[in-house]
């Protein structure tokens, strides 16, 4: 398998004492390129460069998760559009809403969302979108801006059947993580997989988050990592009814044409 990885946090600080060897165990289990999530004033910088560093296998993000919006100042605003100016960095986003926490308050998550929107409008590039328990405001905001946006997918999907549908009706991507193997929580997603069509279809491992419940055998430090990206698509390929190989084929088909990723 040659795999992409839509979305992994290795500027996270978890992955300071072993970053490379982390990247290395990733190569050897397939996953060939790998989006690296900006989503913070600290730490789309650092995306940035962490794919500066490994030129035609990472690339980053640039945003700020709706967790940080009150970061969300014009110095922010003017930061995001500098990173931006870098090939290396193909999606605006992290960015959206996250009512489930509110870390931020809404307004503020609201507004800084309707910044990176206009980002996206300006560069035309693709978004890379966090949405829980916001969907009706969600789509909303999204709505304001028919027509004048680029692809869009809705990063670490986590939503109802009903949602899914809404997302795909306005012809946005799905990202599918290891959430997809919590038996808590997940099971839901098991039974709607099988509706996105493959050409909308991404994977992410969201590392060091998400780590899969269905992994075995686990990692003592429960910390997720790039190199289970494989495991996730063979518990995704079982729920779509397909052979492992064809959901790797299709969703690395898409995230390259979607990030607009040179060939490999």
């Amino acid at each position: 398998m040659h795999l992409i990885d839509i979305g992994a946090n290795l500027t996270h600080d978890s992955f300071d004492r072993d970053r490379d060897t982390v990247l290395q165990r990733a190569r050897d289990a397939g996953v060939t390129r790998m989006i690296i999530t900006g989503a913070s004033r600290e730490h789309s910088p650092k995306a940035l460069a962490l794919a500066q560093t490994h030129p035609g296998t990472l690339f980053a993000t640039a945003g700020v998760h709706p967790h940080h919006a009150v970061e969300y100042t014009e110095e922010c605003d003017a930061e995001m559009r500098a990173l931006h100016a870098h090939p290396e960095v193909v999606a605006v986003g992290e960015c959206g809403l996250d009512f489930f926490r509110d870390f931020s308050p809404r307004p503020a998550q609201r507004k800084a969302f309707e910044r990176q929107l206009q980002i996206a409008v300006e560069t035309q590039k693709p978004l890379f979108l966090h949405q829980r328990d916001a969907h009706a405001d969600f789509m909303a905001m999204m709505k304001n801006f028919d027509g004048k946006l680029g692809p869009a997918v809705v990063h670490c999907f986590t939503g109802t059947r009903e949602e899914l549908f809404d997302c795909l009706d306005n012809d946005w991507h799905i990202g599918i993580t290891g959430w997809l193997c919590d038996e808590r929580r997940g099971q839901h997603l098991r039974e709607i997989v099988g509706n996105i069509p493959a050409h909308r279809l991404m994977v992410e491992t969201d590392a060091p988050y998400l780590l899969p419940r269905t992994l075995k055998p686990m990692p003592k430090d429960r910390r997720n990592e790039p190199a289970f990206l494989p495991h996730i698509v063979e518990e995704l390929a079982r729920d779509r009814g397909e052979d492992v190989a064809t959901t790797a084929a299709a969703t690395t088909l898409a995230a390259a044409a979607f990030f607009r990723l040179p060939e490999a």
